[in-house]
């Protein structure tokens, strides 16, 4: 099997990467953009330009998309690439909308106009899988847990547009018969993530003393999936899955925000010894705009369906995480001062756009 991934310079394009060259013959198609979160040395390891090949590509490029499935006749499409921050969302929606709207269309006309002109048996095999997000759904109260046929309620830009992007893959199935499967996970985590999202960002600021921001009172709270067990669900999805059907991927790790930072605190405590607790470290910060406030993902369907379920606990995939991070220095340090320097972001499209500058000069 060949298969296109969109965003593999990303966190969770490179884990399915990874994952697909430990456990599958499969061969792959790298299609990246490489805007500011993809990182190089997330795939240098693995890109041989036998098995693993790269494709610079911007993914709202119809001609340079087209000319990807010509050359490389695929047999899948794993959609992951997308703008992901929702802080980043607040700032600068229209890229957002670019990104995973526009392009996620663009997608589907390339994967439509390619798996329509295949042999019969090849048409039959073809699979488009898009790679969402729980966000989709809004947010809960205090109890229940999103289902696949809860109703979207986006309150972000970037949910907004990833709500969008759902819709325009089911409306391909149901108008053009595109074999597609959607998939909507809860919050990923570990290693090869842009310092931006909160976890990587409280051990980096942990690791160097500075304060560690967290949004109102840090109650909000989120399911927390590690990103090698979502890259094996995603992998099963696209293998197993029925045709036109959505499979929500969970950890079973619901823990609010404090309660994260406070483990990451606990942990570097423990590995790396200091005078204060890195708890005092702990700032809070006025809260991000519509910040919803509780996530929780019902993974049923794909436990009975396809069998598959998060091998990993929170405890353990954090520390992994954490350890990660300290022996990965050179990976991200140079994120920190020349791309991210971990200031807050969601404070207005002018002073983002100015920081932005002054990044590219």
């Amino acid at each position: 099997m060949k298969i296109i991934i969109t965003g593999a310079a990303g966190f969770i394009g490179s884990a399915v990467c990874r994952h697909l060259l430990r456990e599958t013959n499969a061969s792959i198609v790298c299609l990246d953009k490489m805007t500011y979160a993809a990182h190089p040395d997330t795939l240098t390891h693995i890109v041989d330009g036998h098995r693993v090949v790269f494709e610079k590509v911007d993914i709202c490029n119809r001609a340079e998309v087209e000319r990807v499935f010509r050359e490389h006749k695929p047999d899948a499409v794993m959609h992951l690439a997308a703008e992901s921050h929702v802080d980043r969302s607040i700032e600068i929606p229209g890229v957002f909308i670019e990104t995973n709207v526009v392009g996620t269309y663009v997608m589907l006309e390339a994967a439509r106009h390619y798996w329509s002109g295949l042999a019969e048996e090849r048409r039959n095999g073809f699979r488009f899988h898009h790679i969402s997000t729980d966000e989709v759904y809004g947010s809960l109260g205090e109890t229940g847990k999103f289902t696949e046929t809860t109703p979207y309620a986006p309150s972000s830009p970037y949910s907004a547009s990833k709500a969008s992007a759902d819709h325009l893959v089911q409306a391909w199935h149901h108008t053009h018969g595109l074999p597609v499967v959607v998939s909507n996970c809860s919050n990923n985590y570990g290693p090869y993530q842009f310092p931006e999202k909160l976890i990587p960002l409280m051990i980096i600021n942990a690791l160097e003393g500075k304060p560690l921001p967290v949004y109102g009172a840090g109650a909000n709270v989120r399911d927390w999936l590690f990103v090698e067990d979502h890259a094996a669900a995603l992998v099963r999805i696209l293998t197993a899955g029925r045709i036109g059907e959505k499979y929500n991927v969970g950890g079973n790790a619901e823990h609010s925000n404090i309660e994260v930072v406070h483990t990451i605190c606990d942990t570097l405590d423990a590995m790396l010894p200091v005078k204060r607790p890195r708890r005092d470290l702990i700032a809070h910060v006025a809260d991000r705009p519509g910040h919803d406030q509780r996530y929780a993902i019902d993974a049923t369907k794909i436990k009975n369906e396809l069998g598959w379920e998060p091998s990993v606990t929170f405890e353990a995939g954090l520390r992994r995480t954490i350890e990660w991070y300290l022996t990965h220095q050179t990976w991200w340090q140079p994120l920190r001062s020349s791309i991210y320097g971990g200031q807050r972001l969601g404070l207005g499209a002018a002073d983002f756009a100015r920081r932005l500058e002054v990044v590219a000069s």
